[in-house]
């Protein structure tokens, strides 16, 4: 996808054109199971850009969950390329790729993974602990990345003091912190309420705004159609990879109407505006 919008990308800079991320070719993951080799992966290809903001979604079964767990370096395929930023995965140590990994990826989990007698300051410092960065300067960096998830003023705060909305925003800032290029996140609302759901899919929107590259793993349509494209699986294969037909909102605009908002499907290379509704109006709007 050519990226020419000018959002600001990693480190500043800006995005003027289709960078690849994520380069993987022919990705096969078998696992053995007794006498029988269960295909979790079979012969996948993908490839995703920087600042793009993709869902891949799939019931239970699918191949969704190996494949977070390909793109974020916590397994190793059976066979087939995983490139990050053209670095072939495969051909790394262990040691290379956890350092890859702690460089490159942010981890947001549904759970959380928080520490349960440590404050939100302390939280998100970790990933830098294992960076080897300075004390002043992690304690620098976290404070800064709570603030980009506005929970600044609960810096020294324990989970047990905070909402699950403000915890999982914790967890997002632990893993915005060292700046990475991507950020990974496995069914980011599931243990929340609709409405708090809501505000961290809102935190997402606003950095996928600012040029953060965005992949969101679920089984959640109405999670996955905040992204901009969306990859399908089932049965270990890539069933679709679509771009939404429709302009990427806010969630709080979904909610003003959002689900009022029909199209006709565009053809292919052309774009499509969709106006935002007027409380009880329906709009259509066609390419």
């Amino acid at each position: 996808m050519m990226n020419t919008n000018g959002r600001n990308g990693r480190n500043g800079q800006t995005i003027e054109q289709s960078i690849p991320v994520i380069e993987i070719a022919n990705m096969t993951k078998i696992y053995q199971m007794g006498e029988t080799a269960v295909h979790a992966l079979n012969d996948i290809s993908l490839t995703i850009n920087e600042g793009e903001y993709v869902a891949i979604i799939g019931t239970s079964g699918s191949g969704k969950s190996t494949l977070m767990n390909m793109i974020g370096l916590l397994d190793n395929p059976t066979s087939g390329s995983y490139r990050i930023r053209g670095t072939e995965t495969s051909e790394l140590s262990q040691s290379q790729m956890a350092d890859l990994r702690n460089k490159e990826i942010g981890f947001v989990f549904q759970r959380f993974n928080l520490l349960p007698r440590t404050n939100a300051r302390r939280q998100v410092e970790l990933p830098l602990f294992y960076a080897g960065t300075p004390g002043g300067k992690a304690v620098q960096m976290a404070r800064e990345a709570l603030a980009k998830v506005k929970l600044d003023d609960r810096a020294d705060h324990r989970p047990d003091e905070l909402s699950g909305g403000q915890q999982q925003r914790v967890a997002i800032a632990r893993a915005l912190v060292n700046n990475p290029s991507i950020l990974l996140a496995d069914e980011p609302t599931g243990a929340l309420d609709s409405k708090t759901g809501d505000e961290v899919m809102g935190l997402f929107y606003d950095l996928h705004q600012q040029g953060m590259t965005l992949i969101v793993v679920t089984h959640d349509n109405d999670i996955a159609r905040q992204a901009k494209r969306i990859v399908t699986l089932r049965d270990g294969k890539i069933i679709s990879d679509e771009r939404n037909g429709h302009t990427v909102l806010h969630p709080a605009e979904w909610a003003r109407g959002g689900d009022e908002l029909v199209t006709n499907g565009p053809v292919k290379g052309e774009a499509i505006a969709i106006s935002l509704p007027k409380e009880g109006e329906r709009v259509y709007e066609s390419a």
